[in-house]
């Protein structure tokens, strides 16, 4: 497939240089047009696009000015650059401020001006290449990540769209695993402030003692170890959003000072009296009751009122299982690209099996689920086999009835049964067989070998390790 040439418009009265331009610009693998007056430049934008428009300043019959306007009226990305002479440069600067590219003037040589549009090129593949990253970025982070059609979903939804736009703080609750993280994405990804950075910071994982300094920074020499200044969390993300992961974990010693920054966009970085201001829009999450945290002294009421303008709640797996199929399809699809594997869908009898669930970790247990099945699935199709879960009906492996042994047998006997039958429902997976029975994998290769040389036949221990 031929590669597309760039396409360029050269507009000058003086023939001369227009000729001298389409040549120079030819031999540089360019498509050039070429008009000899403002009407005639005029009539070929508005026939056809080009990437880059090179025009006099001042024709005889127009202003490169209305060239400039209809340009950019036809295509916002054409590029232009304006040809002037020495005693002009500021009207062509004035035509930079309004949208041209740069300029050039009529004693610029030849190199010069290749250098001028080489530049230009070289912009415009940075910012197509930023634009194709904003819009898999937003793929990836934004609502069409969000999976789901319960009424609770939709719900979610909406009220997402609503919230976006604005700069109001988010409160999102619900338990673990149930995609609070997405949520907060997809509502930085939708706002203004999407171009700006998304900080995030879990307040889980952070010791009490370092937290005011991950917050709000510290200056050089402000602590023992703090050996240069550092910025907090809050500054990465001025004009942006910041999102404060399990904010119930913050201890109330801290709260007071995170509730000045919601009041009054300022904070204190530690070692330093002076306040910082920022611009940042705070999204927090909690897997707990926050009004039950209230209740037992352990977060600040004006807080979570603060944080509390819009909330949402997620809810738990169980609660929205007509979403599973939605939730199943998006993650095979996902994970056969990642892991470039052939894999069609979902067999009937799996399907249900994920329906029939009841999914403790929520939606990122599924994640998980399916893409374990991805990898070691050899079909194009997932089955029950291929499908390993913690727990079976909201129960564990003890519990489980999908073994029926005899009385009369032996503990060997018994003990050989449920190998060899969990072997086979793990697709002959020995490293996930070994979890299952809370064995090691060096102990369940052993019993193999023992089976095997008792003259003991199957054909499900052949899967790799791992």
């Amino acid at each position: 497939m031929a590669v597309k040439k760039p396409r360029i418009l050269v507009v000058d009265d003086e023939k001369l240089i227009s000729d001298m331009l389409f040549e120079l610009l030819q031999k540089k693998n360019f498509e050039v047009s070429i008009a000899n007056s403002g009407k005639a430049a005029l009539e070929k934008i508005k026939n056809g696009v080009f990437d880059l428009i090179i025009t006099d300043l001042y024709l005889q019959d127009l202003n490169g000015m209305e060239i400039l306007k209809s340009a950019k009226a036809v295509d916002p990305k054409t590029g232009v650059i304006m040809i002037t002479a020495h005693s002009s440069v500021e009207s062509a600067v004035e035509a930079m401020k309004v949208g041209a590219y740069d300029y050039v003037t009529k004693g610029s040589s030849l190199d010069e001006i290749e250098v001028t549009v080489a530049k230009f090129f070289s912009y415009q593949k940075l910012v197509n290449e930023n634009e194709f990253l904003k819009k898999e970025l937003g793929h990836r982070y934004g609502m069409d990540n969000i999976v789901g059609k319960s009424a609770k979903m939709k719900k979610i939804f909406e009220t997402v769209d609503m919230v976006a736009p604005s700069n109001a703080t988010v409160l999102i609750q619900g338990p673990s695993g149930t995609g609070k993280e997405v949520i907060a994405r997809a509502i930085h990804t939708a706002s203004s402030r999407s171009a700006q950075p998304f900080i995030k910071i879990n307040c889980a994982a952070i010791p009490e003692g370092l937290m005011e300094s991950e917050l709000f920074g510290h200056e050089k020499g402000a602590f023992t170890g703090a050996l240069k200044s550092t910025k907090g969390r809050f500054e990465l993300a001025d004009g942006g959003t910041l999102l404060l992961d399990e904010i119930s974990e913050i201890k109330p010693s801290l709260q007071a000072k995170l509730l000045r920054v919601l009041q009054e966009k300022e904070f204190e970085k530690v070692g330093n009296p002076h306040p910082v201001q920022v611009d940042v829009r705070v999204i927090a999450t909690s897997n707990r009751d926050l009004q039950e945290e209230i209740k037992r002294g352990n977060f600040r009421e004006d807080l979570y009122y603060r944080l509390n303008v819009v909330r949402i709640v997620l809810p738990p797996l169980k609660e929205r299982k007509e979403d599973i199929p939605l939730l199943v399809d998006h993650f095979v699809d996902r994970f056969a690209k990642e892991n470039k594997r052939k894999i069609l869908g979902v067999d009937e009898e799996a399907m249900q099996r994920l329906i029939n669930y009841d999914w403790p970790g929520n939606v990122r247990e599924l994640e998980n689920t399916i893409e374990r099945a991805v990898v070691i699935c050899k079909d194009q199709i997932i089955e029950p086999k291929h499908l390993i879960l913690d727990t079976e009906d909201g129960g564990d492996l003890s519990r489980s009835k999908t073994i029926e042994l005899p009385s009369e047998m032996t503990l060997q006997q018994l003990e050989q049964e449920m190998i060899l039958k969990t072997l086979k429902e793990q697709g002959g997976n020995r490293t996930w067989t070994a979890k299952k029975l809370g064995i090691s994998v060096r102990t369940l290769r052993n019993k193999l070998n023992e089976y095997r040389a008792g003259g003991v036949v199957f054909e499900e221990d052949t899967e790799k390790e791992g």
